[in-house]
Order: C-alpha cells, then sequence, then structure tokens
C-alpha cells in the first residue's frame, strides 16, 4: 500500500506536468507572456511562469494520492492536511503569476534584467496569504529545532507566528536564486528528492508524497526548461518550490531537515543583503554572455550571489553553472542524513 500510494503519484504529477508544460508554451506565447533570455546570443523572448503547469502536475499527483487512499485502501486520516497544503500551494503560485503578469522589460546598467514584477514590499505581503490555510488547521507541532539552541516549544505561536513566517521566508529565499535556465528546476530536483527520501526514512508519509510528487512534476518540467529552455521558470515556479518546502516542513516535523537543505538560499540571501548594504541595490544573479557561449560575471571579482562565485572561478556555459549549483545543492541535501546540529 505504501509504495504504490507513493510511486503512482510520482509518475501521475511527471506525465501531467509534461503534457502541461507542453500547452502551456502554447498558451503563454500566445497570450504574450513572455520574457527576454538574457543568456543567450540573440535574447529571444521565451514564454515563462513554468509554475503553472508544475501546480498543475503536482495536483494532479496529490489528488491521485487522496483517491488511492479513500477510495482503494480506505484510508481517510490526514487528508486535511493534504487540502490544506494543496490551497497553500495554489495561492503561492496564484501570487507568483499575479508577478510574472507584469512583463514589463527592465534594463539596469545596460543589461536587460527580465520582467518587472511586483513591487519588493507586496511580494511577502501578499505570500503571507498562503500560510492562513495551514493556520486554520493547526498543522504541524509545536516545537521547532533551532540552531545551537535544540527543540523550543511554541505553544500558540507555532500555527500563528512560525507558519506564516516559514510560508514567506521560504518562498521568497527561493525566489532570491534563479536567471539560468534548468537553474530553479535542477536544485528543486535535488532538494525534493533527499527531503522525500528523508521523510520517509523517519516515517513522514506525507511530506514524502509532497516531496517526491514534486519531484517527479519537475521531472516532467526538465525537458522543457533545461538549457535551451522552452519555458522560463517565472516567479510563480520558485514562490511554488517554496511553499512546498515549508508545507512539507510543517506537516513532516521536518524544520530541521528542510533548514539544513535551504541552507545555499540562506547564504544567497546573506549575500544579496550585502550586495544591497555595500552599492545600495540588490545585486543580480544574471551574467553577460560571451562569444563562446561562457557567461562572465558582471561585477568582477565581487561576490554577491552563487552564481557570481560560481562565473569568477572559471569559464563556464549556462548548462555548466547550473550542474554545478546542483552539486553545491547536493551536498547541503545530505547534512540532514548525517545529523549534523
Amino acid at each position: 500500500m505504501a509504495y504504490a500510494t507513493i510511486i503512482v503519484p510520482i509518475i501521475v504529477a511527471l506525465v501531467a506536468t509534461y503534457f502541461a508544460t507542453k500547452y502551456g508554451i502554447r498558451y503563454f506565447r500566445f497570450i504574450g507572456l513572455v520574457t527576454t533570455d538574457v543568456h543567450k546570443q540573440k535574447k529571444p523572448l521565451v514564454p515563462y511562469s513554468a509554475g503553472i503547469p508544475l501546480l498543475s502536475g503536482t495536483l494532479c499527483g496529490l489528488l491521485v494520492y487522496v483517491f488511492m487512499n479513500v477510495f482503494v485502501f480506505g484510508v481517510s486520516y490526514e487528508l486535511a492536511h493534504v487540502f490544506a497544503g494543496i490551497t497553500s500551494m495554489f495561492i503561492i503560485a496564484l501570487v507568483g503569476l499575479f508577478d510574472d503578469l507584469n512583463s514589463v522589460q527592465v534594463k539596469v546598467d545596460g543589461f536587460v534584467e527580465g520582467k518587472k514584477g511586483l513591487k519588493r514590499w507586496q511580494k511577502p505581503l501578499l505570500t503571507i496569504l498562503a500560510a492562513f490555510p495551514l493556520m486554520a488547521i493547526m498543522a504541524g507541532t509545536d516545537h521547532i529545532f533551532l540552531p545551537l539552541v535544540g527543540e523550543v516549544e511554541l505553544g500558540i505561536l507555532y500555527p500563528f507566528i512560525f507558519v506564516p513566517a516559514a510560508i514567506v521566508i521560504a518562498s521568497n529565499a527561493i525566489n532570491m536564486l534563479g536567471g539560468f535556465n534548468g537553474l530553479e528546476v535542477g536544485m528543486g530536483l535535488v532538494y525534493t528528492l533527499s527531503l522525500g527520501v528523508f521523510a520517509l526514512i523517519n516515517d513522514s508519509t506525507l511530506a514524502a508524497v509532497l516531496f517526491l510528487t514534486t519531484f517527479g512534476a519537475l521531472l516532467g518540467l526538465a525537458r522543457y526548461n533545461f538549457p535551451p529552455a522552452r519555458i522560463l521558470s517565472g516567479d510563480s515556479l520558485t514562490y511554488l518550490l517554496g511553499a512546498v518546502l515549508a508545507v512539507g516542513a510543517i506537516i513532516g516535523n521536518m524544520e530541521k531537515a528542510v533548514l539544513l537543505t535551504m541552507m545555499p538560499f540562506v547564504i544567497q540571501a546573506a549575500l544579496k543583503f550585502w550586495s544591497f548594504k555595500s552599492n545600495g541595490s540588490f545585486a543580480s544573479d544574471l551574467g553577460a554572455v560571451q562569444r563562446d557561449g561562457t557567461i562572465k560575471s558582471r561585477y568582477g571579482n565581487k561576490v554577491y550571489s552563487w552564481t557570481h562565485l560560481v562565473m569568477r572561478s572559471g569559464r563556464f556555459t549556462e548548462i555548466q553553472i547550473v550542474a554545478i549549483m546542483m552539486a553545491v545543492q547536493a551536498a547541503f541535501s545530505v547534512l540532514p542524513f548525517l545529523g549534523i546540529f
């Protein structure tokens, strides 16, 4: 029973996302939801907001999980958590779509940065709405793990403080690192797989289903998102992946494992705020594409992002930069299995 209710949703999510993405590419181009692929020589306009087909596939997989539990195996407990998680994911993907719909192209220092999107203060304000479904069912336990402190009992503060904070922080943290074909999807493949396996090992079945179903959906999207991408990620995808991490941490009581896995994004946030302190604005992750197809940092030897560190380390193409960042994510994804902290 357990294996069937995990494997089947993964396959369904993969197939559903594959076909939803194929349709989404045509539809987004038809309605003009396109943006500049800045790391290509000819700067083509490419459809984006890949979070929408990813959401479609993930929801299909999760609903199949519900169907199998209720109608095949006669199990109906924890369904409130499933539907609360689905609602949170839907809300946050919708916020990301609103961000993506403002597709006015922006230039900074002569470089095309992509679309304009929502104002910075609007993003955390809107993403907090996704916390309400989980707050309503009092999802999770009343204690969390804090580095160097240990287990902390939060009581009623858990649903009213920690849950919304987790949703807002996770979604916006994932949104801080991207801009390369396949980067968000590639890193997402690594951390959803590792967290899904970790959840299985620790008998957090519901969290395992969420992470592994999302992994399956990302596999279905990867063919169209890796270089040369036929659809770009957009904020709908980064917000959605952040929500998956937060929801999985809450319903699976996996805050420690998720925090350790997210350390690349914690470091990225620190680098971004350092760039703001140094320059008065947040540095871009993007680089300048060279004639040989390699990508060079716009900031010289200064490092304000993981991508800057990679670009200054050698002459790498887009797919090589993505592969390196996936390896970085894999290194941090091992930490929960080692019992760090």
